[in-house]
């Protein structure tokens, strides 16, 4: 199931668990509703038979980690041991709800300059391919040398015509070639420039660190020991580097080191985050913390969104005009040598 899916899914058998169905009943329910096709309906229908052969639910939900990550099984795990299932299925609800939404604020704000990129990208192919051509034969017919702007359009423009397809599939192979080196060998390098290039670094660090903040509030409030649950926030923060001090920090916390000390230690987390983290450990109220936390770096998304995108439209103009200006001084430039020529003549 997809994350939106499992959204679903979390929602209404929380909602026919809280009617009184037995978590059986409930798991039949949803897997006889819909397209029987579907992620809900195939994993549910699973997860009921894993159930009828007498599973506990933590153990069905283990069987599909692609769809349920670690903090799925271990809330789950935390909730058949204290018998709130209903609350923790709620809280689940909550926190997938957070996550698309952030997730979906970010990728909205990405969305216009994309298509704007697109569009521009796509007209320059069509002035280099139709266009510029057409000049280049007029051009080439009086016979005198062209300026230095004119000469590196026309070839711009040959070049593309003659090697575009072999640019693009170049192109395709260069982009799948970064996406494996981003994912693989060079993931800790460029979750690192991720963090540090400017209008980016917004984005991604707010997101991360209310994302963190959010999943261990949720593990910790539902009894997910505190090592348990910073394994967890590891493996499901998304950034190489928010990894590796989350696994420093593990290993700290198993001599008796509280959280904060080593996450204010590794430079990486803002020290806001973690004096409040302090604090609430201080308190024991780490939860209450964390939630604080969260909710502070989901405003500051919203700033820095805003920021990104009021910074990002006269980038992007700036960008189209130097090209457009190009365009036009090659153009330009040609016609006045020949107009200037003939003039002399």
């Amino acid at each position: 199931m997809k994350p939106g899916e499992v959204l679903l899914f979390t929602s209404e058998l929380a909602d026919l668990i809280e009617a009184g169905m037995t978590l059986g009943a409930a798991l039949n329910s949803l897997a006889n509703q819909g397209d029987p096709n579907s992620g809900i309906c195939v994993v549910a229908g699973d997860l009921r038979d894993r159930i009828m052969r007498g599973e506990a639910f933590s153990d069905a939900v283990g069987a599909h980690p692609e769809t349920f990550p670690g903090i799925y099984g271990n809330m789950v795990r935390a909730g058949e041991a204290s018998g709130a299932m209903v609350e923790v299925l709620r809280r689940l609800a909550e926190h997938y709800e957070r996550n698309q939404s952030m997730h979906s604020k970010i990728v909205s704000a990405l969305t216009y300059p994309c298509i704007v990129l697109g569009m521009g990208v796509l007209a320059v192919i069509f002035a280099m391919v139709k266009i510029v051509p057409q000049f280049t034969e007029l051009f080439s017919s009086m016979g005198k040398e062209l300026p230095l702007p004119t000469r590196m359009l026309m070839g711009m423009s040959e070049g593309l015509i003659k090697y575009g397809v072999f640019i693009a599939i170049g192109l395709v192979f260069g982009v799948v070639a970064l996406r494996k080196w981003c994912k693989g060998a060079g993931r800790a390098r460029w979750d690192r420039l991720k963090l540090r290039v400017p209008l980016v670094k917004g984005l991604v660090a707010s997101g991360a660190f209310a994302s963190l903040a959010y999943t261990l509030q949720t593990l910790l409030a539902n009894g997910v020991n505190v090592l348990q649950a910073l394994r967890i926030s590891e493996e499901t923060c998304g950034n190489a580097v928010i990894e590796a001090e989350l696994r420093k920090a593990r290993e700290r916390v198993t001599d008796g080191t509280t959280i904060s000390g080593p996450l204010a230690q590794s430079g990486v987390f803002p020290r806001m985050m973690t004096d409040m983290m302090a604090l609430g450990e201080q308190t024991g109220n780490l939860p209450g913390a964390l939630g604080r936390i969260g909710k502070r770096y989901e405003a500051e998304l919203n700033r820095n969104i805003k920021i990104f995108t009021t910074a990002l439209e006269p980038i992007l103009i700036l960008l189209v005009a130097l090209v457009v200006g190009f365009v036009a001084i090659a153009i330009l430039s040609a016609v006045f040598s020949a107009t200037s020529a003939m003039g002399q003549a």
